[in-house]
């Protein structure tokens, strides 16, 4: 799997911009906030419609421009691929592949894998569960669309029932249909919660290791999927998710009623992290932190590997700061096979990696 090439017209600070892309690393340099970061944002567009960093199309428009578009030449399962998105302020994005629009945006996602990291990727260790679930979710959507519908669906009922129980001492009625979306919510639950299960079991055991390898055997790095209370296991079959998450609903019905909020459900999982016994959100250092997460994103690319039989296009922004010579080294020895685009502001060490690229002010140089 390979991008080969890429148009920008009207994203970000891209006026006009084209480039090609080497099937191994390419290293993108160049001063500060002169558009590293916004390539590689919209590479990652390219596997799901999605921005890691902009709430909405209309950020990634440039400004004084009513449109914008990423055009890609992408090499996915022995194919070429032709996508295009276009996106335009007051309208609905448009994606198309080979010149025939899609219906989801979920349909990019069995063309293009990619994993990013970058520097707000720290807060994969240090924020709330509210960033892990979104890690957690964007990986398994890009391996598993029923996944995705699942959790489109799941978030949908949950609206709902927000407002149900926001609304219902005004409009007691409102509690008729209470009972249908906590059935609803509880078997799409069902799935998230499988799902995450089975992802967490196979992740857990690789960052594991890529985190000794890091840290020179000094490090362990252990990781545990939090959910739903009664919840008994993760990992069994579905239909026993449901009952344990039905159970949960109805000890908490009188709790939501009161609190006017939604207690019960997977959209309160955490993925939990730890290193050498201590909780890691607390007591991991800078640099143990950015380890940290750079191991789940070096497993996660593993996880596709394995699970697709090709490497994702994999995209690191900044990935060497404040790494010390040794962490650096193995960074730059991981990224041997597939397509890596890596941004930087020094060259120094990474010139012999493979292709090299100045971009200045939205330009290529």
């Amino acid at each position: 799997m390979r991008v080969c090439s890429i148009c920008l017209d009207g994203f970000r600070n891209y006026t006009n911009f084209s480039a090609s892309f080497d099937p191994g690393v390419n290293v993108i340099w160049g001063e500060n906030a002169q558009g590293k970061t916004n390539l590689l944002e919209a590479i990652g567009f390219l596997s799901g419609a999605r921005s890691h960093r902009a709430r909405g199309d209309r950020e990634l428009i440039s400004f004084q421009r009513d449109q914008g578009t990423i055009t890609a030449q992408v090499d996915s399962r022995d194919r070429t691929f032709l996508i295009e998105a276009q996106l335009a302020r007051g309208r609905r994005r448009k994606l198309l592949v080979n010149r025939v629009k899609l219906k989801t945006a979920a349909e990019l996602t069995g063309i293009v894998q990619t994993v990013l990291f970058c520097p707000e990727d720290l807060a994969l260790i240090k924020s709330g569960a509210a960033e892990r679930r979104a890690f957690l979710d964007h990986a398994i959507c890009q391996l598993r669309p029923r996944y995705g519908e699942a959790l489109a669906q799941y978030h949908k009922l949950l609206d709902h029932k927000t407002r149900i129980l926001r609304d219902w001492e005004k409009n007691p009625s409102l509690l008729e249909v209470l009972e249908d979306f906590n059935e609803a919510m509880a078997r799409a639950g069902a799935l998230l919660i499988h799902y995450r299960a089975h992802f967490v079991g196979k992740l857990a055991p690789r960052a594991a290791q890529i985190q000794r390898d890091f840290s020179g055997d000094r490090e362990e790095l252990t990781l545990s999927y939090q959910t739903v209370g009664t919840v008994r296991n993760p990992l069994g079959p579905t239909v026993s998710i449901y009952e344990d998450l039905r159970a949960h609903q109805d000890s908490h019905r009188r709790a939501e009623l009161e609190a006017r909020s939604c207690l019960s459900g997977p959209h309160k999982d955490d993925l939990a992290a730890w290193i050498d016994g201590q909780p890691a959100r607390q007591f991991a250092s800078q640099g143990q932190t950015r380890t940290a997460a750079l191991s789940l994103k070096l497993a996660e690319r593993e996880l596709f590997e394995d699970d697709t039989g090709q490497w994702p296009v994999l995209l690191l922004d900044d990935v060497l700061s404040e790494l010390d010579a040794k962490r650096q080294d193995f960074v730059l020895n991981q990224i041997r096979t597939g397509q890596v685009l890596i941004t930087c502001c020094e060259t120094d060490r990474l010139t012999e990696l493979g292709k090299v690229m100045l971009i200045r002010d939205g330009e290529l140089i």
